[in-house]
């Protein structure tokens, strides 16, 4: 059902864990499967340099925060933003469809934290999707 890499990010997550005084802090859910993701980032120049996660939720929750902390970190910001769902589920080999919201959350926790960074800074904001929404608008990408 789920491949080695999923399996692997589930039993020995990337980057767990709290960052002190977070520069940027994404806190996203899905209601319908109670999943709960908090992305924190340590930004110097634009860039990512270091990104922790706490998720709670299944296995592949866990893994595609894993996952997508590891895609994002080291990148500035406009590449961390063009992490979409799909790459993480395609870096993890692959996802069952059933499972493919919680990459979603992955993408949308990343973006809500860069976002958060932003408007610290006193700088535009990303349009985020309004959170606690099914995903509808993301069937193209199943």
């Amino acid at each position: 059902m789920y491949s080695e890499k999923v399996m692997d990010h589930f039993m020995n997550p990337r980057n767990m864990g709290e960052i002190e005084n977070p520069d940027g802090v994404g806190m996203v859910g899905n209601p319908v499967c109670g999943d709960m993701m908090k992305i924190m980032l340590k930004i110097e120049k634009d860039v990512i340099i270091d990104v922790k996660f706490k998720t709670f939720g299944c296995g592949a929750a866990i893994a595609t925060s894993s996952m997508a902390t590891e895609l994002v970190k080291g990148r500035t910001l406009e590449e961390a933003l063009e992490v979409s769902n799909k790459a993480v589920a395609e870096a993890l080999d692959g996802l069952p469809p059933v499972k493919m919201h919680c990459s979603v959350l992955a993408e949308d926790g990343v973006r809500a934290a860069i976002n958060d960074y932003l408007v610290k800074n006193g700088r535009p904001g990303l349009e985020l999707k309004e959170s606690g929404h099914e995903h509808d608008h993301h069937k193209e990408d199943h």
